[in-house]
């Protein structure tokens, strides 16, 4: 059973019992069943229970023997984590699911929240941008979540370094989003703990995820849809040629939001994604007035926009592939943790020592993180694990 594109513009009907609940959590949980997945067999079979019927004959007819659905045990163990991190589940099709993400063609069919998920249905502006971001990327940040969030817009990001926690912590009063890659209740990295119990209180975390499940690097693409989706514009802040924020934009584009950047230095790596986007046709930002000033023509042409993309923007080339082999990157990675012992070292001192270039030692830093083999203290400083 592979992942088919749903087509659909119909979602389901949500679950009216405990029970129906139940048993969307079980088939979307079962084995080689994605959101794609799960909406063509709630399309073709009318109910999860009777997906989950078809599931074995389905997985037989595609070579697969011995298939079983979710074991109910699984859901039972999921349902009571999230009883014990207070975690709400939306159903796509609730009053209280976000409308935003209603019309997407791969809308999450449930999504777990903690904190005051009425934000999730409050206008709303994306603010994604580089992890290692700039002194000035993050003084920028906290400036557009500030200012437009006194403009009654509630900032969407995804709780990672840089950009992220500077938007987030800056909208604390006025209401912000984080949209996890893991479990709703994994808090990566784990340094922004305190920014996310804030959020919880003052804002809303939200993830599609398995209560429990810590990210993996596979995790991050799939959730920026919905940090996309969520928003009626995504402003890149600060990105590489080659970043997750790209990728943030390249959705955006498809579920027909505004898509701005901040221009950068041309010397700065950091800023060369946001530069890209502006030359392809992105609103240029410099404050949160460029944001507003936008929005207004963009809530009137919505529908038109969806049917009829800016051509320039549709032309945005996807990030240069990676170079890399495989063999170079497990020789990189063994030279990390060569270089890394149970005592911290600073991240600059570590590029220094590998004299290597930062674009080249990042990546791999956040693969090793994400596979547990490091971790990060306060402060830049770099540890193995274990």
């Amino acid at each position: 059973m592979t992942e088919d594109l749903f087509s659909s513009t119909h979602p389901p009907l949500p679950p009216t019992t405990e029970e129906d609940r139940f048993l969307w959590l079980r088939l979307l949980r079962s084995r080689r069943v994605g959101v794609s997945t799960f909406h063509r067999l709630m399309s073709e079979h009318g109910s999860a229970q009777n997906a989950l019927a078809a599931l074995p004959e389905l997985a037989r007819q595609a070579g697969i023997n011995g298939y079983e659905p979710c074991p109910p045990g699984v859901i039972e163990a999921e349902l009571k984590a999230a009883r014990a991190a207070r975690a709400r589940l939306l159903c796509l099709g609730d009053a209280d699911y976000p409308q935003a993400l209603t019309d997407l063609p791969d809308a999450p069919p449930l999504l777990w929240a903690i904190g005051r998920s009425e934000l999730l249905n409050q206008p709303a502006v994306a603010l994604v941008g580089a992890r290692n971001a700039s002194s000035l990327g993050t003084r920028m940040a906290r400036a557009l979540a500030h200012d437009l969030g006194q403009d009654g817009f509630v900032i969407i990001s995804g709780l990672a370094r840089g950009v992220d926690t500077a938007a987030h912590a800056a909208a604390l009063n006025t209401g912000t989003v984080a949209v996890m890659a893991g479990g709703v209740d994994v808090i990566y990295p784990s340094e922004n703990t305190a920014l996310a119990q804030d959020i919880a209180e003052c804002g809303v975390m939200v993830s599609e995820q398995p209560m429990g499940l810590r990210p993996h690097a596979r995790h991050f693409p799939t959730r920026n849809r919905i940090i996309s989706g969520l928003a009626r514009a995504v402003v890149v802040v600060e990105a590489a040629a080659k970043s997750g924020s790209l990728i943030t934009a390249r959705d955006a584009l498809d579920q027909g939001r505004e898509v701005m950047a901040v221009p950068g230095h041309p010397f700065d790596a950091r800023a060369s994604g946001c530069n890209l986007l502006i030359r392809e046709g992105a609103a240029l930002v410099r404050s949160a007035d460029d944001v507003t000033a936008a929005l207004p023509a963009q809530a009137d042409t919505q529908t038109e926009s969806q049917t009829d993309p800016r051509p320039p923007l549709d032309d945005l080339p996807p990030p240069p592939p990676e170079t890399r082999s495989l063999q170079d990157a497990a020789a990189l990675h063994q030279q990390i943790l060569n270089r890394l012992g149970p005592s911290p070292l600073a991240e600059d001192q570590l590029i220094r020592d590998l004299r290597a270039k930062p674009q080249d030692i990042q990546p791999a830093l956040l693969d090793l993180e994400l596979d547990g083999q490091i971790h990060r203290q306060a402060g830049g400083l770099l540890a193995r694990s274990g």
